[in-house]
């Protein structure tokens, strides 16, 4: 009987607890990832600079460190062009999500293995095939090599502002929600699904939807870094953001288009998978979600991110606009105005129901 099987990108290592980045050089040596320290260390500001002091006598002389501003391509090229230089076992890039994706595109575009080490948890960037980059023209999304190793070491994420790991949360419980979009893309046009995509992103983000922890807890901190990393191998895994992006980040990219700089992305996906979990029907999941966010903290109403109930409606609207080749529960309903006024209208009445 033939064996059929397929090969699944994921890091060679996954380290997450307290004291991780101290064994940074074992990891490296043990995983084979470079023998004698001969790595570009990329930084970024903030945590990332003392995180490579720390690592730098583990590194030896041998490795070269160099400081990024970060979250541009501009800043990915200008990187890319210095590990030309010469050459490197692997990137190590030491930061928060700009960082990383700044160190995972110049890995990438040179051909040379990226070891993410997070400082935050804002954002499933610290293990996905994705770069989110920064150009003239706004925001882009590059296609780049998941991570050979990823480290988080919960001492420095446990002292980073608490509205990032806010974020991080946000992000990684929206997973439910696209997961859930892309159920229904496949129940109403066929579109393929990925099994193994779906139990990845999904799996992390329950854990963490009924974790009882708070921000200071190692506990529910870990079972954030693993829902993130999930969420970056689920999109590894099905070569593309399907399993971690719906209607609740179209939501998020109509935010940003219509009023910028209101809240951060996680914030933002957040609010999103919750409406769209309204709009699909699922009280049960709705009540879950709700509770999730709210404990953390997390926007639940249009008003927590300084807005109308109508511009909120108006983001909505304008939603799928910016994933035109993506179905959600926003393309399936199509809602107008007036309907879109009214369900808005029911969703805050809904939270009030459940004493939100």
């Amino acid at each position: 009987m033939p064996l059929l099987a397929r090969t699944v990108h994921t890091p060679l290592a996954i380290e997450v607890r307290r004291g991780a980045v101290a064994e940074l050089g074992t990891i490296l040596t043990d995983r084979r990832i470079s023998a004698g320290g001969d790595v570009a260390v990329v930084v970024g500001p903030g945590l990332g600079a003392k995180v490579a002091e720390l690592v730098r006598p583990q590194l030896g002389a041998a490795a070269d460190v160099f400081p990024v501003a970060g979250g541009t391509l501009d800043a990915a090229q200008e990187l890319g062009a210095k590990l030309r230089q010469r050459s490197y076992d692997a990137v190590v890039g030491i930061g928060g999500g700009k960082t990383l994706d700044t160190a995972k595109w110049a890995a990438s575009r040179y051909g040379v293995p990226m070891v993410s080490v997070a400082t935050s948890l804002a954002h499933d960037g610290l293990a996905s095939p994705v770069a989110s980059l920064e150009h003239e023209g706004g925001h882009g999304s590059y296609g780049v090599q998941i991570p050979i190793a990823v480290v988080v070491d919960l001492e420095f994420v446990a002292s980073c502002p608490d509205g990032q790991t806010r974020g991080g949360i946000g992000d990684a419980v929206s997973n439910l929600s696209a997961c859930a979009d892309w159920e229904l893309a496949h129940a109403v046009r066929g579109e393929p699904v990925d099994g193994l995509a779906l139990a990845l992103a999904r799996t992390g983000a329950e854990a963490l939807l009924h974790h009882p922890g708070d921000l200071a807890d190692d506990g529910l901190l870990g079972t954030l870094a693993e829902a993130l990393i999930l969420g970056g191998i689920a999109m590894s895994v099905c070569g593309s953001s399907r399993p971690c992006s719906g209607g609740c980040h179209e939501i998020s990219h109509a935010l940003d288009a219509l009023h910028p700089g209101r809240a951060g992305h996680g914030e933002q996906v957040g609010l999103g998978a919750l409406f769209c979990t309204w709009l699909r029907g699922e009280p049960d999941r709705f009540a879950a979600m709700a509770a999730c966010l709210a404990r953390h903290r997390l926007p639940i109403r249009p008003a927590d991110l300084s807005l109308t109930d109508t511009e909120f409606a108006a983001a909505v609207a304008h939603a799928p606009r910016t994933r035109p080749d993506r179905f959600t529960v926003l393309e399936h309903l199509d809602l107008d105005p007036a309907q879109l006024a009214g369900q808005v209208a029911d969703y805050g009445d809904a939270l009030h129901a459940l004493g939100h």
